[in-house]
């Protein structure tokens, strides 16, 4: 049985996931990768140099969050917890189906909630390992059109800055970090219909060069990581922005479903 540690990466079928799961395979862990993509995680795996092992899971249900609970619970070598696994709408909330936005606060929140406890009890007892939840830039702005999706990734943020605090106080070498990237060259857009034309292409960002920023990052103890050097001056513009002019700003893309 190998001796190297466990990364668990969900949302791993593609984009920042898969990017996750080659680049932590370089650094020498062994995986376990979940998505609802059974097909996608086992093309995936049988490209990678160590031990891969993939769970078809869907994380809004009870029965996927249970499932992914209980490998965490199996996986004693488990170091590293990547909360990728997200989706996002447009349109304004009251005209958008309910369901959809109840999966996104579940998936979101939720999933990141049940995950990171069952794997953050262990953790602090070996006093070793990290949990990477990945938000967004959208986590300091709401724009019409996104409000669930704005204040599912702020509570990400305030969740794992709340983390990294209470880990401090218990003098834990445990790490927590929130990576926050902008516009990423992935499915995710294009799933969700955006025109990337209507996006300059400075700004448009690999998905290898996020997942670097965050490993970096983490390396460096950085609790919110916002890759790209665009990304951390609207970040820094952002945060000292009053929260009236925040109000007004406008997404830089159009959206015919709001």
């Amino acid at each position: 049985m190998s001796d190297r540690p466990v990364a668990l990466i969900t949302g791993a079928s593609s984009g920042i996931g898969e990017t996750f799961a080659r680049q932590l395979a370089a650094r020498g862990y062994d995986l376990l990768l979940v998505a609802r993509r059974a097909d996608r995680l086992e093309q995936i795996a049988r490209t990678l140099p160590v031990d891969v092992r993939t769970l078809a899971a869907d994380l809004v249900t009870e029965q996927g969050l249970a499932l992914v609970e209980s490998a965490i619970r199996d996986s004693p070598r488990l170091e590293l917890l990547v909360n990728n696994a997200g989706f996002g709408t447009l349109g304004y909330f009251w005209k958008a189906d309910v369901g959809g936005q109840d999966h996104m606060h579940r998936l979101h929140v939720l999933a990141t909630v049940r995950l990171t406890h069952a794997a953050l009890g262990p953790m602090v007892d070996r006093n070793r390992g990290a949990v990477i939840n990945v938000s967004s830039v959208a986590a300091f702005s709401t724009n019409p059109g996104n409000a669930s999706y704005c204040s599912t990734k702020a509570w990400m943020n305030n969740f794992t800055e709340g983390l990294a605090i209470e880990l401090r106080a218990a003098r834990s070498a445990v790490r927590v970090q929130a990576l926050c990237p902008g516009f990423t060259l992935t499915e995710f857009h294009d799933t969700l219909g955006v025109d990337r034309g209507g996006i300059p292409a400075w700004l448009w960002m690999k998905p290898a060069d996020i997942v670097a920023a965050s490993l970096r990052g983490l390396d460096q103890g950085r609790i919110i990581v916002v890759p790209g050097l665009a990304y951390k001056a609207v970040v820094a513009f952002l945060t000292h922005l009053p929260p009236y002019l925040r109000r007004h700003l406008k997404r830089p893309f159009r959206d015919k479903r709001t």
